[in-house]
């Protein structure tokens, strides 16, 4: 089947053959002559099958007859994050460049005053997020009740982001009897629900299984200990071949530190995460597509629906927390076709969230053989390290002896009664020693001889 054959205008069919495309991919070619009739749709469909052109390619065509009103746009697109709406709206600049329509972008970290501005001069098409669209429809600034076609994306990720109370209350502001379409990798029970709350007799397509295995995608589990998760990462950064990857954290916290601690390493590393505005958000996005950096640090943010062509490798430097966010972390690479590696650092506390990722994906990841990558959580045993504590010379201050008496070396062979008093003294509580250094950061700790104050201090 060809792009033709799905009923698109001619207009609408050269710009995608212009970018580069002839064939619908399975989810494109099952949505748009749904769409295309004007019917509910709920499209299941897991990351990187191109959903993103199946409902944008027939609103184009659906929208071009028609004319736009003040503050009063035509059609919604909800999309749970500011990437995936910046992402929706460059795919409406390249496939609807022989259309006349006219779109708006409502996201945060934004000036308002230039949305509200493109708001009144009346858009065809409006993307937004959730929180943007209610504080504008709050002050006034947007009408809901010309709005005929409402697209609902990332569904199961508006779930995770607590979204849903504000789609249900977006929906009933809108006109009856709009056109919605619903598209969700997974359908939860709360999915389920707001689907059948608000679609109309939709049509269900699913194209794959949400959690099945992408074959292109090459997964491995890394081995390796708290402390180690750097070492082993810079190994494997060392030894992959990769053009470009994506490393996700858990934290923000963790994005930052890790990138810094990659750029010290010498890597071309950047990074992206919920505390950074829109603007650098952006224009980190911008650098990694360049070629300008070839790793991103990210968080889940950049986790769904980002589509960066040439992605080789990605890394999940901590085991995801929910084993949906795996599959879309991973979807990252091995797109359109092509062929990515995926390995996952865990440790002994990550063994439940392993299991269920596996559950979920019916997969058992096998276990990366790399030498480096299994020796490296002995680097940073700081046990191995400090054992022989005690066959250091005994530290003045206990016993009562004078605080200018020499160290006395360790004697050959002990008197019972030197034994019972050594091992008495054994038992006492040490002063807890400092925090071991960050991996990337000196020792500051204190390796001389106690100070006096301690030796007859507060310890003794």
């Amino acid at each position: 089947m060809k792009f033709a054959d799905l009923g698109l205008s001619d207009e609408l069919l050269r710009a995608v053959t212009e970018s580069g495309y002839d064939t619908p991919t399975a989810i494109q070619a099952g949505a748009i002559p749904s769409v295309l009739m004007m019917r509910d749709m709920i499209g299941i469909a897991q990351t990187g099958t191109g959903k993103t052109a199946s409902f944008v390619l027939p609103m184009i065509d659906i929208l071009a007859h028609g004319r736009a009103r003040a503050r009063m746009p035509r059609s919604l697109i909800l999309e749970p994050t500011r990437e995936l709406a910046a992402q929706v709206a460059e795919n409406f600049e390249k496939y609807g460049k022989y259309h006349k329509l006219s779109m708006a972008l409502l996201i945060g970290g934004v000036q308002m005053g230039d949305q509200v501005k493109a708001l009144e001069k009346g858009v065809d098409v409006l993307i937004a997020t959730p929180g943007r669209l209610m504080d504008l429809f709050e002050r006034g600034k947007i009408l809901l009740t010309g709005c005929n076609l409402l697209v609902i994306d990332e569904a199961d990720r508006m779930l995770d982001m607590g979204f849903i109370p504000d789609i249900e209350n977006i929906c009933t502001k809108l006109p009856a009897n709009r056109q919605t379409l619903l598209f969700s990798a997974t359908m939860p029970p709360p999915i389920k629900k707001l689907a059948d709350k608000f679609l109309s007799n939709p049509k269900t397509i699913e194209v794959a299984r949400p959690a099945s295995r992408n074959e292109n995608i090459e997964q491995f589990l890394v081995k390796t200990s708290e402390r180690g998760k750097r070492d082993t990462l810079r190994d494997l950064l060392h030894d992959e071949d990769l053009s470009t990857a994506i490393i996700f954290c858990n934290r923000k916290t963790t994005v930052r530190e890790l990138a810094k601690s990659l750029q010290r390493s010498g890597f071309n590393a950047g990074e992206i995460h919920g505390d950074m505005d829109q603007s650098s958000r952006i224009a980190e996005l911008d650098r990694f597509k360049a070629g300008t950096i070839n790793i991103l640090v990210a968080s889940d943010v950049a986790a769904r629906g980002l589509d960066v062509k040439g992605v080789s490798h990605v890394f999940n430097f901590d085991a995801p927390w929910h084993p949906d966010d795996y599959v879309h972390r991973i979807g990252r690479t091995g797109r359109a076709g092509a062929k990515g590696r995926a390995f996952t650092l865990v440790t002994p506390s990550d063994d439940e969230a392993i299991d269920n990722i596996q559950k979920l994906t019916g997969y058992k990841i096998p276990v990366h053989a790399a030498e480096k990558a299994e020796a490296a959580p002995a680097k940073d045993e700081p046990r191995e390290e400090r054992e022989p504590r005690r066959e250091r010379p005994e530290r003045g201050g206990r016993g009562g002896k004078s605080r200018s008496e020499p160290k006395r070396a360790e004697p050959v062979a002990e008197k019972p009664a030197a034994k019972s008093a050594r091992k008495a003294e054994d038992r006492k509580p040490t002063p807890p020693r400092q925090r071991q250094q960050d991996d990337d950061g000196p020792d500051d700790g204190w390796n001389g001889p106690m100070p006096d104050f301690l030796q007859f201090g507060f310890g003794s």
